[in-house]
């Protein structure tokens, strides 16, 4: 499942024209069954303004040298959001020779003074999340919400992986698929920007194998960066909790993302989430490995 550019571009557009409908955008339907859902190629070239060749050429990715203004235009007609636009550019447009990979990608690190910043903020469940969804550095009150990931092998501190395959996750999760399709769409993102990794390739090969829901996920190609949110969690130690979550990103590696709960103050989640940190001190170290592995 080494992520083809070619082919995600084209998977892509189909996925997005499928969910437009003739009527919302003011174009006869004529009251003829449709083969497909949503719309045909030569709407949405008309609605883009340009040839039903062009597009077609650019639905078949039989080249990836569309001009700025094409693409903004058929953004545009399949209304795109800020991340799917993205998207279409990364995938359509050609690539720089610093964009390029070869082999796999260096192992990342997380610099000291993050490690302490994450120490700090003992009462803040917090970790940092790297490319492919792999959980680069935490504090001990996110392995206590979470997971221990200090006590897993490198190889399963990934967000993915743990949520597709770790039977744990789902009853962790009150809304168990919706974390899962979350999961999934970020991690679509990520490929996006480095489809030539070796790993995510092989990421993507082990979930689609293992889990038929990871395959159902995938295939509705939804795109979702990690911003902010929330998420109720059902602790077995603590109960339920519902958390809010920020996340920052890095500007010196937008790979690497600081993601940040929080809880409104004086509700029963803030007396959970204490609770779970006096249990978290008697019974899980700090933080991660000094070094990140």
């Amino acid at each position: 499942m080494a992520l083809d550019r070619r082919a995600e571009l084209g998977e892509f557009l189909r996925s997005r024209r499928a969910r437009l409908r003739p009527e919302e955008l003011g174009l006869p339907d004529y009251g003829g069954q449709r083969r497909v859902p949503g719309l045909r190629r030569e709407e949405l070239a008309r609605l883009a303004g340009v040839s039903v060749d062009h597009y077609v050429r650019l639905e078949q990715g039989r080249t990836l040298h569309f001009s700025e203004a094409v693409l903004d235009s058929v953004a545009r007609a399949l209304r795109l959001n800020a991340v799917e636009r993205e998207h279409l550019y990364r995938l359509a447009r050609p690539w720089s020779d610093s964009d390029r990979q070869d082999g796999p990608a260096p192992s990342q690190r997380v610099r000291p003074g993050l490690r302490r910043l994450l120490d700090a903020a003992a009462d803040v469940p917090a970790y940092i999340v790297g490319r492919n969804t792999d959980v680069l550095a935490w504090n001990r009150l996110a392995a206590a919400l979470i997971t221990d990931f200090g006590a897993l092998p490198p190889r399963q501190r990934n967000l993915a992986r743990l949520v597709f395959r770790d039977e744990g996750m789902r009853s962790l999760y009150a809304d168990w698929r919706g974390k899962a399709s979350d999961v999934a769409a970020y991690l679509r993102l990520d490929a996006g920007r480095h489809p030539d990794d070796p790993q995510t390739a092989a990421l993507l090969d082990e979930l689609s194998a293992a889990s038929p829901e990871f395959r159902e996920a995938w295939a509705e190609h939804q795109l979702k960066d990690k911003t902010h949110g929330r998420y109720v969690y059902r602790h077995p130690v603590v109960g339920e909790l519902d958390l809010a979550f920020e996340t920052l990103r890095l500007p010196d590696d937008p790979d690497q993302a600081l993601i940040a709960h929080t809880v409104e103050e004086g509700s029963p989640s803030q007396t959970a989430l204490r609770l779970l940190a006096t249990w978290a001190q008697e019974s899980l170290p700090v933080s991660a490995p000094s070094d990140g592995t």
